[in-house]
C-alpha cells in the first residue's frame, strides 16, 4: 500500500474518532444505539406475547431462535455492546453538561428538568443489571426458580414452562415489573431526544413525537407487565 493511499485512510479514521469524541458524536451514538435497542425490545415483546397462546407457539419461536446457533450469541453480545455504548456515552454527556453549566443556573435548570431526565443514568444502569439477570435467568439457567433443561413433548426446550416457573416467584416478578417501569420512563424521555439529535424534531412534529414516545413506553410496559402478572396470578398456567 502506498503512502498516499494510507494517508487518506488514516485521516478518515482520525476524523471519525474526533467526531465520536465530540458532544455531537456522542449524541449520535446514544441516538442510534437507542433506536436499535428499542427495535429489539419491541420484537422481543412481540415474541414473548405468544405466552398467551398454546405452548407450542412460543416453543416453536424459541426453537427458531436457538437454530441460529453461534449467530444468536453474536447478536446477544452485539446488543450488550450497544447497551454499553449507550450508557457510557449518556453518562459522558451528562458530565459534560454539568461541567459546562454555570453554577448560578444549576438549581433553576434542575427544577425544570423532568423526573425522567434526572433518572436516565440510574434507570439505564438498572436496565443493564436487568439484562444480565434476564440472560442468567432464561438463557444460562443460573436462577434457581427456572430449569432451562425442561423439554416439551416434541423434545424442544419448553420455554412456556420456563416462563411460568420463573414468574411464579414474586421476587423475580417484582424485579421484572420495576425494570419494565424504568424502561417505560427511559424510553418516554429518550425516544423524543433521538429525533432531536437526528434533526427530525421540528416545532410542528414535536407533539407527534411526544405522543409516540409516551405511547411506546406504555405499550412496552403494559405488554411486559401483562405477561408477568398473568403468570403470577395464574391466568397463564
Amino acid at each position: 500500500m502506498s503512502t498516499a493511499t494510507a494517508a487518506p485512510a488514516g485521516r478518515k479514521s482520525s476524523a471519525l474518532l474526533t467526531f465520536y469524541q465530540s458532544s455531537i458524536g456522542k449524541k449520535w451514538v446514544v441516538a442510534l444505539t437507542g433506536l436499535a435497542l428499542v427495535g429489539f425490545v419491541i420484537g422481543h415483546l412481540i415474541g414473548n406475547l405468544q405466552i398467551f397462546l398454546p405452548p407450542e407457539y412460543i416453543n416453536t419461536y424459541a426453537q427458531k431462535l436457538q437454530s441460529l446457533g453461534p449467530l444468536l450469541w453474536i447478536i446477544r453480545f452485539g446488543l450488550l455492546a450497544m447497551f454499553f455504548l449507550h450508557v457510557v456515552n449518556t453518562i459522558a454527556l451528562v458530565r459534560e453538561n454539568r461541567e459546562a453549566r454555570p453554577s448560578r443556573y444549576a438549581v433553576e435548570r434542575t427544577k425544570r428538568a423532568t423526573t425522567a431526565s434526572l433518572t436516565m443514568i440510574i434507570s439505564g444502569l438498572t436496565l443493564l443489571a436487568f439484562i444480565i439477570f434476564h440472560l442468567a435467568h432464561f438463557t444460562l439457567g443460573a436462577v434457581p426458580t427456572t430449569d432451562i433443561a425442561v423439554m416439551d413433548p416434541l423434545g424442544r426446550r419448553d420455554v412456556y414452562r420456563m416462563m411460568v416457573g420463573g414468574f411464579r416467584n414474586p421476587w423475580v416478578s417484582g424485579f421484572y415489573l420495576i425494570s419494565m417501569a424504568l424502561l417505560c420512563m427511559h424510553i418516554t424521555h429518550g425516544f423524543q431526544s433521538v429525533f432531536q439529535t437526528l434533526g427530525l424534531r421540528t416545532r410542528k412534529l414535536a407533539p407527534l413525537f411526544s405522543i409516540t414516545s409516551i405511547g411506546l413506553g406504555w405499550f412496552l410496559f403494559l405488554g411486559n407487565a401483562a405477561i408477568v402478572l398473568a403468570v403470577l396470578f395464574r391466568f397463564v398456567k
